[in-house]
Parts: structure tokens; C-alpha cells; sequence
């Protein structure tokens, strides 16, 4: 990298930026959780290289500027390893992964505490929240999905299963009451777009607020479910994108085979080969 940045070095490496590398950081990341998915080893091996690629590619501009090494972030990361698993490298003791997180936890907080002073004068001013630290730019599954455990450390959680499913079905019954002033004919699909009147009814934008706000309640609500039963809610919609992508491309292919495309077939023959593909799948 110091070679590729420096004078002689390639012009693409020489102009990056911090900002402008920051898209590839974050499409790499999505590439090696891809082919963690697809269980393709060879292809993971390749990913992660270029996962490593960006940790090289910031060091050395910060290098450049002066801020820090890769050797800096290394013995940063193996001093954290060390001493976030007192359990491991000291006498704690943490026999089931429950206490492993909580102790986790409690050890960024004191970390966080003393890279902010001992000010106890500020901390009762302005006490951290729990959220503190949970990034706002992650997508925003993952973010309900960190929020929702942060706040069930401290209590604030369900204490059962069918609590959540009731919750689900009080959010889902609220999103049907407000559909109650959607205007006529109602909500359409996106096929009859060319219906007069159907998707080109004005929405007054206080109901298009109060349905985007029962709409983000619903997916919250799921995302919890999935955390209570240890599920990444990321990793299963990306797992259901996938298998949608699979079946309607089944689908395209056997209409391409007759001659036609989707929008020659009717809503019947379609679903009789989505029908075909998912039975396909189980063979």
C-alpha cells in the first residue's frame, strides 16, 4: 500500500481518500458476508483479502497524515481481545455466553468512562444513554436489531415470546385502522399502475407519515422477534432476497422458454410455475 500510494505508485491509490474509499469498505463487507451464505470457501478466501484490503488501504493514509500505523490498530486490537476476555487472559469468570456479553459491556463502558475523564460533575449532567455507540448509518435492521438488545440488557425487553406476538398483531391492527382513510380504490399493487386512479391517488402526507410510522413499527417488532430467537434479521431477509431472486428467475426462464416474458403471462400461470420452482427446490 505505501508503495501503490506513494510517488511512482498507481494514480487511482494516490488520489483515495477516507471518504471516498468508504463505499468500497462497505460493499466488501456485503461481498464476504455473500459468499459466507453461499458457503463458497474459495470465493470467502478472496473477500476477506479485500475486506483487509481496506483496514491496509485507511492505515497508510493515516500513516501518511501521521495519525496512526497498522502496527498501532494491531496492538490496539490485541490489547482489547486481552482485556475484554478477563475470563480468558485473567481469573473472571464467564461460563455461559450471557455473561460473556454482559461482561463485555460493562468493560466498554469503563473503557469509554476513562477515555472521557473521571468528570463525575459531567456524567450526572449529562448521563451516557444505553444507545451510546449504537451507529446510526448501519442499516437499519441491523440498528433495531442492536437497539432492541442494548435496552433488553437493561430490562427493557419482553419477557416472553407471545408478548412480541401480540405486539405484532396490536402494530398490524394499527396500520389496518389507518388504511381506514387510505383514499379510493385503496392501496393497489404495482401491476395495475396503469389503472386510472389506483396508484396515482393522492395520499394526504399526514397519513403517508402515520402509515410510514405503523409500517417502521411492524418491522421493528420483527426484528425483535428475530433477536429473541438468536436470528440476524439481516442475514434472514438477505436469505429470503436470494430465494426469491432464485424461484422468479426459475420463472423467467420457463416463460422464456415458451417465448414470453412476465409481463405476457397472466397472475395464474405465474404462480403455477413459482409453485414449479419451490418444488423443484425440495427434489
Amino acid at each position: 500500500m505505501a508503495r501503490l500510494r506513494g510517488p511512482g505508485g498507481c494514480p487511482w491509490d494516490r488520489e483515495q481518500t477516507f471518504d471516498t474509499i468508504k463505499p468500497y469498505t462497505l460493499e466488501e463487507a456485503y461481498e464476504v458476508l455473500e459468499a459466507i451464505d453461499a458457503r463458497d470457501w474459495d470465493e470467502l478466501r478472496g473477500e476477506l483479502g479485500d475486506l483487509l484490503l481496506q483496514v491496509l488501504f485507511y492505515s497508510q493514509m493515516a500513516a501518511e497524515e501521521q495519525h496512526f500505523s497498522i502496527d498501532d490498530v494491531l496492538d490496539r486490537l490485541s490489547s482489547k481481545l486481552v482485556d475484554r476476555h478477563p475470563h480468558v487472559f485473567g481469573d473472571v469468570r464467564a461460563d455461559t455466553p450471557g455473561e460473556v456479553l454482559r461482561n463485555w459491556q460493562a468493560l466498554k463502558a469503563e473503557e469509554k468512562r476513562k477515555r472521557d475523564g473521571d468528570d463525575a460533575q459531567k456524567t450526572r449532567e449529562h448521563p451516557e444513554s444505553v444507545l451510546a455507540g449504537v451507529s446510526s448509518t448501519m442499516p437499519s435492521l441491523m440498528e433495531a436489531y442492536r437497539i432492541s438488545s442494548r435496552v433488553a440488557h437493561v430490562g427493557f425487553d419482553w419477557p416472553n415470546i407471545e408478548g412480541l406476538f401480540d405486539k405484532l398483531s396490536e402494530e398490524t391492527e394499527e396500520l389496518r385502522k389507518n388504511l381506514d382513510e387510505y383514499p379510493e380504490p385503496g392501496p393497489q399493487p404495482e401491476s395495475a399502475a396503469g389503472v386510472a386512479g389506483a396508484r396515482g391517488a393522492k395520499i394526504p402526507q399526514e397519513l403517508r407519515a402515520r402509515l410510514e410510522d405503523e409500517v417502521g413499527d411492524l418491522l421493528f417488532v420483527l426484528v425483535n422477534i428475530a433477536r429473541y430467537l438468536s436470528l440476524d434479521p439481516e442475514s434472514a431477509l438477505r436469505k429470503t432476497n436470494r430465494k426469491f431472486r432464485r424461484r422468479f428467475e426459475y420463472l423467467e426462464n420457463k416463460l422464456r422458454q415458451r417465448g414470453r416474458k412476465p409481463a405476457d403471462a397472466s397472475l395464474d400461470e405465474m404462480e403455477s410455475l413459482w409453485q414449479e420452482s419451490k418444488q423443484q427446490e425440495s427434489l
